[in-house]
């Protein structure tokens, strides 16, 4: 399993992180115990590592493993709901090999058209998000135009083909660097990607989102939220998902909300927390694996294989540098 070395206080990195000998817990009543096969690595994760995420208080150093979501196969049942050689996803698991987990932290996973990965990608949290606020809150239709931050990542990426699927008809997608931008465009299928590292992007942004945004979905920061809303129509409908940027602050960040414009807009704007919308997940799922089926909704991956490679892939992650959902292999066969 891998544990911190020490509390941590600024963004974490690799040289944070330590590998320790785990024995196989011991399974309880109404539990299971599971051999990790694949692990998820998420940028919320280095907010929790510092105590600072929905109140969840951080692993013990050197103790307690780091906590992640993970897909797993079930070695060992004291329930009735799980059986051996089921599969399972959590998103109570921990970058370990083996997770001790009651049976009301699992979800069985059925056969699917899809790869099992992707319960931790499109088919898990990231894209059961994504889904939640474009058809739950922003109610996403047809002629909508969709504004979407981080659109690279697992949230935006697959919030803006949900768009499309809902009947937007013009999408458009913020990221960092050029290669970030190729991936929205040519495999998400975005109508556009600016990149805000770029000078002048808010002028391109203003000019393809040409009459307006009808919809925006703000992942990374209030900064952003508020450049969304300068291109939007009125009545315009925000979703506030995350705040990617202050995740690693030194100190709470402000959030510079301008108040007057949100009025001039008539802005309805929503807050998503995913954790509201798990009762839905098996009816997302259902509706996601025949989008993937049909060539609807597409996924990338930043894979690694092997649980020591985790630490460099979640220190790649917490800077931005990953392309994809970044997906730890356990399962030794490097596929």
């Amino acid at each position: 399993m891998i544990v911190l070395k020490h509390a941590v206080t600024a963004r974490p990195k690799a040289s944070d992180f330590v590998i320790r000998e785990q024995t196989i817990p011991v399974c309880e009543t109404d539990s299971i115990v599971a051999r990790v096969l694949y692990l998820s690595l998420d940028p919320y994760i280095g907010s929790r590592l510092r105590g600072r995420h929905m109140g969840e208080k951080p692993p013990e150093p050197m103790e307690e493993p780091v906590p992640g979501a993970i897909v797993g196969e079930v070695i060992e049942t004291r329930s009735g709901r799980f059986k051996e050689g089921d599969i399972i996803h959590s998103m109570d698991g921990a970058w370990s090999s083996f997770v001790h987990l009651s049976e009301a932290q699992c979800r069985n996973i059925t056969t699917s058209n899809a790869p099992l990965s992707t319960h931790l990608g499109v088919l898990g949290m990231p894209g059961l998000t994504a889904w939640a606020g474009v058809t739950k809150l922003a109610n996403v239709s047809d002629g909508d135009v969709f504004l979407v931050d981080a659109a690279a990542g697992p949230v935006g990426g697959t919030a803006g083909q949900i768009a499309r699927i809902c009947g937007a008809s013009h999408v458009v997608g913020i990221a960092g660097g050029d290669r970030k931008c190729r991936l929205v465009e040519d495999a998400y299928g975005f109508d556009a990607c600016i990149d805000y590292k770029e000078d002048g992007w808010q002028t391109e942004l203003a000019q393809k989102t040409g009459a307006g945004v009808d919809v925006f979905f703000e992942n990374v920061s209030a900064n952003m939220a508020m450049t969304a809303l300068s291109v939007s129509k009125p009545y315009v409908r925000g979703v506030f998902c995350g705040l990617a940027a202050n995740y690693h602050d030194d100190a709470q960040a402000t959030h510079p909300i301008n108040a007057g414009m949100i009025i001039a807009k008539r802005a309805a704007l929503h807050g998503l927390v995913v954790y509201d919308y798990y009762p839905l997940w098996e009816e997302y799922v259902a509706q996601a694996t025949t989008w993937i089926s049909d060539g609807a909704l597409k996924f990338v991956e930043d894979r690694v294989d092997g649980l020591d490679k985790a630490p460099d892939l979640f220190e790649k992650l917490v800077n931005g540098q990953n392309i994809g959902k970044c997906i730890v292999d356990l399962t030794g066969r490097g596929d």
